[in-house]
């Protein structure tokens, strides 16, 4: 795709306007995550009030005074939940200059020890700040609403790709992944760099991005430049994440992206869902139709992002490397001193 392209706009309620709106939709699809892996979503459902409620609430909450955000910071939670200051979290090693929090499945946390997996450590409450009692409410209806459209295009996608629409049910269906988060990028005059996240892949099925007014969501070309992808209202930015790419062989396409530190004077708000797999699930390798089968070339190999199948492995890694700070309080039995830092999952 040219450096000069703008990201397709897909409305997925083509899906229910008869059967060839509805093929000429997948075919659409099958087409922008194969060879772009990002694109605008229409008709998908979710109201305007919910939209704006979720966005106010993220105003809100990063006007809080700084001992309230603090009071939830991430460093107190071994789940990787909560508030990360800006200039903390890091991808390939530099530091992003954005505010954020944190907030997955509300669950109970598991037990750990002699021979239980690492990654059950990841599943856990969520932090929730004090001084702010709507957010939970409204983060968890968010979730849930977010939860159903992602799956309505996991299943969009699957079809796609000639396999039945429920073929990724048995790795999400009992526990998904349902990782949100609200951030806040500052001012270049308040920053120390223009990276508000680096540049770096997903790593779950797929992002669903609510992007407020101001842009700076960039998504690399086929030659290395980078296309802009301005905020549409009553859309939201979908990208494909690495187990779509690994479950495809590699047909589909997890594209690498960053957003840029916003001009002086202005800051950028997102609102961020990552819907990935339940965390003791492996992702399977689907039995693609031959002509889908010869244009899957493998997934991406990058030494400084190893992936594995094994879902809680991958993504214990990514917050490791992305969260230092909390990697030291609660994982330091786990630490490699040399090891390389993990390009964030995140917006």
């Amino acid at each position: 795709m040219p450096a000069t392209a703008t990201l397709p706009v897909l409305d997925i309620s083509r899906l229910d306007k008869g059967p060839a709106e509805r093929e000429a939709f997948l075919s659409e699809l099958r087409d922008t995550a194969r060879e772009v892996g990002f694109f605008y979503l229409t008709g998908h459902g979710i109201s305007e009030d919910l939209t704006r409620s979720i966005v106010a609430a993220s105003r809100d909450f990063f006007r809080l005074p700084e001992a309230d955000k603090l009071a939830v910071e991430m460093v107190n939670s071994p789940h990787f939940r909560g508030y990360t200051r800006v200039g903390l979290e890091v991808t390939r090693g530099q530091a992003d200059w954005r505010e954020q929090i944190d907030f997955s499945s509300e669950r109970p946390a598991l037990p750990t020890g002699p021979g239980i997996p690492n990654w059950a450590r990841l599943q856990g409450p969520n932090q929730w700040p004090a001084s702010q009692p709507a957010l939970k409410p409204l983060v968890v209806e968010w979730q849930n609403q977010l939860t159903q459209l992602g799956i309505r295009v996991l299943e969009a996608f699957a079809i796609a790709l000639g396999q039945p629409k429920d073929v990724f049910a048995p790795i999400y269906e009992t526990a998904p992944i349902q990782h949100l988060k609200l951030i806040r990028y500052p001012g270049r005059d308040a920053t120390g760099g223009d990276q508000g996240v680096g540049a770096h892949k997903d790593g779950g099925f797929l992002t669903l991005l609510l992007q407020d007014v101001q842009g700076g969501l960039q998504v690399e070309a086929d030659d290395g430049s980078w296309i802009d992808a301005p905020p549409i209202p009553g859309t939201f930015i979908v990208n494909i994440g690495e187990v779509l790419e690994m479950a495809s062989n590699g047909y589909l396409r997890a594209t690498v992206h960053r957003v840029v530190t916003p001009p002086a004077g202005k800051d950028r708000l997102s609102v961020a869902f990552f819907l990935g797999a339940a965390l003791d699930a492996t992702i399977p390798l689907l039995e693609l139709d031959p002509e889908l089968a010869a244009a899957a070339l493998g997934p991406t190999a990058d030494p400084q992002n190893p992936l594995f199948r094994e879902i809680g492995q991958n993504y214990l890694k990514g917050r490791l490397r992305s969260h230092p700070d909390v990697a030291q309080r609660h994982y330091a039995d786990l630490l490699d001193p040399a090891a390389k830092r993990e390009p964030a999952s995140a917006y």
